[in-house]
């Protein structure tokens, strides 16, 4: 048995396609929605997702903005960047790439964007929305991961479901989104015990943890549906070794390349799960396609339209 592959990137182009309408509906009435990207330093993962994220809006005929403070830059100098962002009528998102240089203050210059502008969802107000299941900004890794269980018709309602990792980013917003589509949530973390037998319990098993090829085949109940949310750059020889015995191809990659991507999950899980999504091509794209969509929803919701087609508002559940 082999697992079906959840394509990340054919789920990204339809929801870009499904965009355009309204794309073209708020050009109609004057509006061509803005995001603007503050980027800190020159961390090359982050200069990568950056880019790929304007790309993603030149390509949609999105504005967007990059701005790219020192590495010495203070937490005064970055809130007041974001008080001129958010006075801004043209910018509808603001995206603050994180990590941030050490002697920012991460949270405050988070909480400082306007909720309204908050397109990454990590703003206490969009948070709380969540919670109770109001329509807003939500995250965009957990909503691309609602996106593909949806599309590939993926039973959420009533199913037991594992998360493993409880970051702000990933794991609590989709522990929450999946709650609200009444799915049966166990949420993992570092100091779980027995966490292979709890993650067999499951039947959709969703690993945000940063930790490469952590979840082996043992930790996976036969058929169930694995969703890979880590991105990890490996570069020893004895864990490409590891990671990669039954895979010689990707060996031979890595070793030419001299490092490879990784998610958390195994490449083995591909021989027990019945759905699995890749790394990279899996949830990454859709990352970046929500952000799309909630830069168009924050655009119309701030000039009072109602919010179109966008997909990532949490449906409401008890």
């Amino acid at each position: 048995m082999t697992a079906r592959i959840l394509d990340g990137n054919a789920i990204r182009d339809q929801i870009y396609t499904e965009l355009q309408p309204e794309i073209a509906e708020l050009g109609a009435a004057g509006i061509r929605p803005g995001l603007a990207a503050v980027l800190v330093g020159h961390n090359p993962a982050s200069e990568v997702y950056v880019r790929s994220k304007i790309a993603a809006c030149e390509k949609l005929g999105l504005r967007s903005w990059l701005f790219a403070p020192a590495e010495s830059v203070s937490t005064a100098e970055m809130l007041q960047l974001i008080g001129e962002l958010n006075r801004r009528d043209d910018v509808d998102g603001i995206l603050v790439q994180l990590p941030l240089p050490r002697q920012v203050d991460a949270r405050r210059v988070l909480e400082a964007v306007d909720p309204a502008k908050d397109v990454d969802g990590f703003h206490p107000v969009s948070l709380g929305r969540l919670v109770r299941g109001e329509p807003g900004l939500v995250a965009c890794t957990p909503s691309g991961v609602m996106e593909i269980l949806r599309r590939n018709s993926i039973a959420i309602e009533g199913v037991p479901a594992v998360l493993l990792g409880r970051s702000d980013i990933v794991g609590k917003p989709m522990a929450l989104l999946l709650l609200h589509a009444n799915a049966t949530v166990t949420i993992c973390h570092s100091k779980t015990r027995d966490l292979p037998q709890i993650a067999r319990r499951a039947d959709l098993v969703i690993a945000a943890m940063g930790r490469p090829a952590m979840v082996m085949p043992d930790w996976i109940r036969t058929g169930a549906t694995v969703i890979d949310v880590g991105i990890n750059r490996i570069s020893d020889p004895a864990e490409a070794a590891r990671i990669f015995a039954k895979l010689p191809q990707r060996l031979e990659q890595f070793r030419q390349k001299g490092s490879a991507l990784v998610g958390d999950v195994h490449p083995d899980v591909v021989e027990i799960a019945g759905a699995i999504t890749p790394v990279p091509g899996g949830v990454g794209p859709l990352t970046i396609a929500m952000l799309m969509s909630n830069t168009i929803k924050a655009a119309r919701l701030r000039r009072g339209q109602a919010a179109g087609a966008t997909a990532a508002s949490p449906a409401s559940g008890h």
